[in-house]
């Protein structure tokens, strides 16, 4: 482990922060210096001593049992997903000094049905890359092109962040699902740098950062405030591609049938068709920019 890293300290903490007395059947104990559990709550919860707990967000002891680690996951109310994310802080290989990013590469198949599907659709990668894109997705948000990052863009992009509607909602699911997509995985020179100039450049990328937050990419209907169609709402589908090591989404955006979203994605992918600059950005797909 990285001298000084002490990840399942540092979510143990964050998620107690979250948790009030009332959610848990706690009378509120007049005034507290900090929101959240006590951690002699949290342990007296968890079926474990106030000391042991202690060691835990201390880092002083990083290998709990994993009937521990699901009495609080239980305590903090998390999910699946969370579940899985607390138990892997402590089933570590030995890790390495940073390393140089691995290439991510799209299967041939995949830039085949990206130029074939009628819907805007894109690869990323995961440190949410865009791998790939057809000129349908490029049409929806011209930030969703090879060579670019979802989360530098909805961070930083002025333009990219205008066309949410939600645009918290979506920034918050967007940050807890790259926690989850990286995992336990950051040694990696491309996370260091990427977390990094985010957490310099944008202070609500540090806020959501520091909630600990753990999803998977989701599927979900998302709403875009498009400059050329108005407001358009789709369904999101992000799919785990093949059995890869590699963390590779496929990501999907599509109507619900007859409804006037279908419609406005139709003369949208009109615009798409006469574009003279869709050639070009199709021909980028599946020629990743960024390693991860």
């Amino acid at each position: 482990m990285v001298p000084g890293e002490n990840m399942l300290g540092d979510y143990l903490r964050a998620q107690r922060a979250r948790v009030s007395p009332a959610q848990v059947g706690l009378p509120a104990g007049g005034v507290r210096r900090v929101p959240g559990l006590r951690r002699s709550e949290v342990a007296l919860l968890a079926g474990i001593s106030a000391d042991y707990y202690l060691r835990l967000e201390q880092g002083r002891d990083r290998h709990p049992s994993p009937q521990v680690l699901r009495a609080l996951a239980h305590v903090f109310g998390l999910d699946r997903t969370g579940t899985r994310y607390l138990l892997s802080l402590t089933d570590q290989p030995e890790r390495r000094a940073r390393s140089r990013p691995r290439r991510e590469t799209v299967p041939e198949t995949i830039n085949f049905l990206l130029s074939s599907i009628n819907l805007p659709a894109f690869v990323e990668g995961r440190y949410l890359d865009v791998l790939a894109a057809n000129p349908l997705a490029t049409a929806l948000s011209p930030r969703i092109t090879p060579g670019a990052n979802r989360l530098r863009d909805v961070f930083l992009d002025e333009a990219e962040r205008a066309l949410y509607t939600d645009w918290d909602d979506t920034a918050a699911r967007l940050v807890a699902g790259f926690r989850r997509s990286v995992g336990t995985n950051t040694n990696d020179a491309r996370f260091a740098q990427l977390v990094g100039e985010l957490s310099i450049a944008s202070e609500d990328f540090r806020t959501l950062w520091a909630r600990q937050d753990v999803q998977a990419r989701q599927n979900w209907p998302i709403t875009l405030d498009h400059p050329l169609v108005g407001e358009i709402t789709l369904n999101r589908e992000k799919l785990v591609i093949g059995d890869t090591a590699q963390s590779l989404v496929l990501a999907i955006y599509h109507p619900t049938p007859g409804s006037d979203n279908a419609d406005k994605l139709a003369l949208l992918a009109t615009y798409s068709a006469v574009d003279p600059s869709a050639d070009s950005r199709e021909s980028g797909a599946g020629q990743p920019q960024h390693a991860g």
